[in-house]
């Protein structure tokens, strides 16, 4: 794959998007400089000195983690221009007032390379109106790249280029996009707002207007229209709050003002009660009061009538939400037919965004997948529009549409395009997806770097592969699925929910290594959707437990344990492919790998005291093992400080009994639960592509497993010494009798019980003593109500 090479990023502006987008490239390893005015007081790096510092209290935390921040190179436009001359990516993200960016394009544009490409970050100024201020010979290098707030979370980048751009140019943005800043590209024209803001802001603003029709509050409008009709969990009125409602009003405006023509316009005026807040200065999470706000425990919400907030916390009718959860067609028509006021109102929005997404297509985007993917990507949809309407019945779903336009229903009189009654059962097939524009289905672009991508996301209709059928099965049964993609290496994929681990699960990993073994180069244990895993499977411990207690499990714990160490010590390399969570059982399976490969949002952690327990699958075996290891390798690095085990055994202690969590793959590394070996990767997308290519490159490095042997524990004394501070935590109030009798069980499995210090032990001792202390929790009273409200509140219990 040719590689456009950035070595420099310069991001020009350190206000929010800015710095938070120089933050981004320091989390995918990318060097950055990050510009702004000269301070008029002080050092002249004072603007961005003060925006870099802002970046490690944000939450949440822009950076993997916030000592990174000192990896951004600080710059001003009056001392440090010269710098831009190696840097291959400029991004552009000062305040939208095109007279300032021309003043800026032309004081940077001498000190251009000549192959540097210059985005604009804009989510509302004409691109091609920008291109016509800049001096000419940057033009063929220019164009829009829109990151969605906050950059490292959102997936969505929307790249924008204008007639004066060179293709190769939007390849070499999309390739390194895609793969070095872990990002779903979608190209746009240059309209207002382009797609993922035309048609949310648009989706928005017609939601405005049903709720104005319908009269419910911002609470049930809220609840209905979050995760329980497949939306992101802020949902409507709580993702205004949070995207800013000064930012949102500018996007209205540039869609008034920019979208005259649009059929939909009339319905865009600036809700009244978005006017009423701004004029109070409450422009939502950032100035702590927008549609809601939070009085001490009590959410409130705000009236628009008497300008004063008021309870909040009205839900959804349960016969609307049990609409909700029916097959597509099912509930589009049960929403339509339905005579509640909350069902109505939902069927109202639903065909808007239909309506909407069907007239606009042709105008703001290249094909129909184009739509659901922005929404997807960008607004935290589980499906776009068109995908929702296809799966309900195209043709149905169509004449209901109609019927409501002609009715008066509907919140624009303009028809629906012909080409939706053309005998079609909806806009995405095998072929493509629907662009009216060019008139036929067009395939998804192909770039060489999606050959990284063996399931590149697509939409409901497409007929694509998926991780579930293709490739060759080796076994499968309810469990797990092991097959292969190239014959060379063996995948293992997980089946349960949340991919927990049962005893099936444990069986067959072990078949997978078996088989991996018996002829392949390597294992590599991964699952398309969902987390890497979630941990141990409880519910399916029960039956045995409610027989026969804690002892019962015993047998279970020991097969994990020895698989985990089957995979340790493999003849082939095992590589565990992480995206998502990886908690529990999920890090003990990861950790136990000969290499990990993770994606930057990779979510690692030993999480077991917040269900009464302790790491039962050699978790705590493995932080004693590494701590040895750190020891011996401290003591062996030249001026180097030897340190005592202690040093080292303290903060695995922390991590499992405080049940730290690493928030990116990156402060997993810091925890100890991904070595400086292992590999992060930007896109989760790429994740098994990168897997599969280290298991078959330590396989012919001429792999051979890590020798067994015997290593040094803290002992007695070390486990008193952690003793004593959860002693003055009990008594302080901060930790509760049984958190203390947890974390007394895990400092004894980690120090290695009552031994003198520096006793050689095994990791299979270690692991009676975790199996000794994790069967006698299960018959404490205290951790099974842990359990039971774990199981049935999905929340732990602090008792």
């Amino acid at each position: 794959m040719s590689r456009f090479n950035v070595r420099k990023v310069a991001v020009l502006g350190a206000g929010v998007m800015g710095a938070q987008i120089a933050a981004h490239m320091v989390n995918c390893k990318v060097p950055v400089v990050l510009f702004d005015l000269p301070a008029k007081e002080g050092p002249k790096n004072g603007i961005v000195t003060k925006a870099v510092e802002n970046l490690k209290k944000l939450k949440p935390s822009p950076l993997g983690v916030a000592e990174e921040a000192a990896l951004i190179q600080q710059a001003n436009y009056e001392e440090h221009l010269e710098a831009l001359r190696g840097c291959d990516l400029i991004i552009e993200a000062i305040a939208e007032r095109l007279d300032w960016k021309e003043d800026l394009y032309k004081k940077i544009a001498p000190f251009v390379n000549d192959t540097a490409i210059l985005a604009t970050n804009t989510s509302g100024l004409s691109i091609t109106a920008m291109a016509n201020v800049l001096p000419e010979q940057l033009r063929s290098r220019f164009l829009g790249i829109h990151f969605f707030n906050p950059p490292r979370y959102m997936s969505l980048l929307e790249l924008i280029p204008t007639e004066y751009t060179k293709p190769e140019v939007v390849d070499q943005l999309e390739t390194f996009s895609t793969s070095v800043v872990g990002k779903n590209a979608l190209r746009a024209y240059d309209t207002p707002n382009f797609v993922a803001n035309r048609v949310g802001v648009a989706g928005m603003l017609l939601t405005f207007r049903e709720v104005e029709k319908s009269g419910l509050g911002y609470d049930i409008v809220d609840d209905l229209t979050g995760k329980k009709m497949g939306r992101a969990s802020s949902a409507t009125f709580r993702t205004a709050d949070v995207v800013g409602l000064d930012t949102m009003a500018h996007v209205i405006k540039t869609l008034q003002n920019g979208a005259k023509d649009d059929p939909f316009n009339g319905a865009f005026d600036t809700p009244a009660a978005l006017t009423k807040l701004l004029e109070l200065g409450n422009f939502g999470q950032k100035t702590k009061a927008g549609f809601f706000k939070k009085v001490g425990k009590d959410i409130l919400q705000f009236n628009a009538a008497t300008g004063e907030y008021g309870a909040a916390g009205g839900k959804a009718d349960k016969e609307v939400v049990e609409l909700l959860k029916k097959p597509a067609a099912e509930r589009l028509k049960g929403l339509r037919e339905s005579t509640n006021p909350q069902a109505q109102f939902v069927w109202g929005i639903l065909r808007n965004g239909f309506h909407y997404a069907a007239v606009t297509l042709e105008s703001i985007a290249e094909s129909a997948r184009d739509i659901d993917f922005a929404m997807r990507w960008g607004f935290g949809f589980k499906q776009g529009p068109f995908e929702l309407w296809q799966e309900a019945g195209w043709k149905q779903v169509a004449q209901w549409i109609k019927e409501d336009i002609d009715a008066g229903k509907a919140l624009s009189k303009a028809p629906l395009p012909a080409w939706v009654f053309d005998g079609r059962d909806g806009v995405h097939s095998a072929a493509g997806s629907w662009s009216p524009k060019a008139g036929k289905y067009v395939p998804l672009r192909d770039l060489p770097v999606y050959k990284r991508q063996f399931f590149r996301e697509n939409v409901y209709g497409a007929e694509a592969a998926t991780g579930a059928t293709a490739g060759k099965t080796l076994f499968e049964d309810a469990a797990i699925r092991l097959w292969t993609l190239d014959d060379e290496v063996v995948i293992a994929s997980i089946k349960s929910k949340m991919h927990t681990i049962s005893a099936e699960v444990t069986a067959g990993l072990s078949k997978g290594l078996e088989i991996a073994e018996a002829g392949y180069k390597g294992l590599v244990i991964w699952s398309q959707d969902g987390p890497f895993s979630a941990g141990a499977d409880l519910q399916s411990m029960m039956p045995a437990f409610m027989a026969g207690g804690g002892k019962a499990i015993a047998p279970f714990e020991k097969q994990l344990q020895d698989f985990m160490l089957s995979l340790r010590y493999s003849n082939v390399p095992t590589v565990a492919a992480i995206h998502g969570l990886a908690l529990g059982g999920g890090c003990e399976l990861a950790v136990h790998a000969a290499k990990r490969v993770a994606a930057q949002e990779s979510y690692i952690g030993l999480v077991e005291v917040g269900v009464g327990l302790i790491p039962g699958g050699g978790g705590l075996a493995y932080q004693a093992r590494r701590a040895a290891e750190l020891l011996e390798t401290s003591k062996g690095v030249s001026g180097s400080t030897p340190v005592d085990l202690m040093a080292y055994v303290k903060e695995y202690f922390q991590a499992s009994a405080m049940a730290k969590v690493g928030t990116s793959a990156i402060e997993s590394r810091k925890f100890g639960y991904l070595l400086d070996s292992d590999v992060i990767v930007p896109n989760k997308d790429e994740v098994l592509y990168v897997a599969i290519a280290q298991a078959k490159a330590m396989y012919e490095s001429g792999y051979r497993a890590p020798a067994k042997k015997l290593f040094p524990v803290a002992g007695r004394n070390v486990k008193a010494t952690l003793q004593s501070s959860l002693i003055n935590m009990r008594d302080g109030g901060f930790i509760s009798a049984h958190d203390y009798h947890i974390s007394s069980c895990i400092a004894d499995v980690l120090t290695g019980g009552d031994v003198d210090s520096g006793t050689l032990v095994s990791e299979e001792y270690l692991h009676a003593l975790e199996r000794k202390h994790f069967c006698a929790l299960l018959d404490n009273p205290k951790t099974q109500e842990r359990i039971m409200g774990m199981l049935s509140t999905g929340k732990p219990v602090r008792n």
